[in-house]
């Protein structure tokens, strides 16, 4: 999967019976990616709303997918109001229940606007190495772990706004920033569409932030990693046509979960969404 059509074929459910049908598509790991699960939920809730954008999500992980079977997608059409509709989509596989999602949508209204900009300095994305080319010039000294995720093919190009660091002799701090774009043509996109996307784009990075002050421990390596739950909430409409940036920080770590939070920006600094999730992060003793 490496271009946009790509990624809108498997975020574009077909409707069979009561359910709304889903396959999958790795990125790099042995389980359905969390941000692909998001994704699919929306586009079945999307297809019970009308001339709605969506406002906020709030969903739970509650088992891990596998990549083979095809995941039915449920939705409860719980209201419908003047202004808001709401929707709760369950997720089944093998008739299990791998993950919820409760979805608000939102009419077109004017009222106040103000928003709190990115104000930090930062490197511009055309300054920056992505993935793929961090890979290639660093991949000697990468786990081969880190190696086979970064090698797997994504419509998505992510900088970091600092170089990663390989070797650790202590921590890093609990935050960093990076940008992300779609890659290639990028065809016309409804601001569903858009919003389907960045959800998935979203679950990429974040628990990143709270593994940070233990990379001297972690190596990248020896922790389980999951997806507990997500929320989000959109404010404002964007182009995927320029570069967006994503700043996350880890308030707190404790328990074997990781707390995160994110921001995500338009290149001048608008605010468009937020994100937060907590996330499983077990250190893996070695028996």
């Amino acid at each position: 999967m490496n271009s946009v059509r790509d990624l809108l074929e498997v975020l574009t459910l077909q409707k069979e019976n009561d359910y709304y049908l889903g396959i999958s598509e790795t990125v790099g790991s042995n389980n359905v990616f969390g941000g692909q699960v998001l994704a699919q939920s929306l586009n079945a809730a999307f297809q019970t709303i009308k001339n709605r954008k969506l406002h906020s999500l709030h969903s739970y992980f509650l088992e891990r997918g596998d990549l083979d079977i095809p995941i039915k997608y449920y939705v409860d059409e719980i209201r419908d109001g003047g202004s808001f509709s709401t929707r709760r989509v369950t997720a089944k596989q093998n008739d299990t229940t791998i993950f919820i999602l409760a979805a608000s949508f939102h009419k077109n209204e004017k009222g106040y606007d103000h928003f709190m900009a990115y104000e930090n300095e930062v490197k511009q994305p055309e300054d920056l190495l992505s993935w793929s080319q961090l890979y290639k010039k660093y991949s000697f000294l990468m786990p081969q772990k880190l190696k086979s995720f970064l090698q797997v093919e994504r419509p998505i190009e992510f900088k970091p706004t600092e170089t990663p660091k390989l070797v650790f002799k202590k921590g890093l701090p609990p935050k960093f920033d990076l940008w992300f774009k779609l890659k290639g043509e990028i065809p016309e996109l409804s601001i569903q569409l858009k919003q389907q996307i960045l959800t998935y784009i979203s679950d990429y990075n974040l628990l990143r932030a709270a593994l940070n002050p233990h990379l001297h421990k972690t190596k990248f390596v020896n922790t389980m990693t999951a997806s507990l739950d997500h929320a989000m909430w959109f404010y404002r409409d964007f182009d995927f046509n320029d570069w967006l940036l994503y700043s996350i920080e880890s308030p707190s770590a404790s328990n074997a979960r990781g707390m995160t939070r994110g921001h995500i920006y338009t290149r001048d600094g608008m605010l468009i969404a937020s994100v937060a999730q907590e996330g499983l992060i077990r250190p893996i003793e070695k028996k």
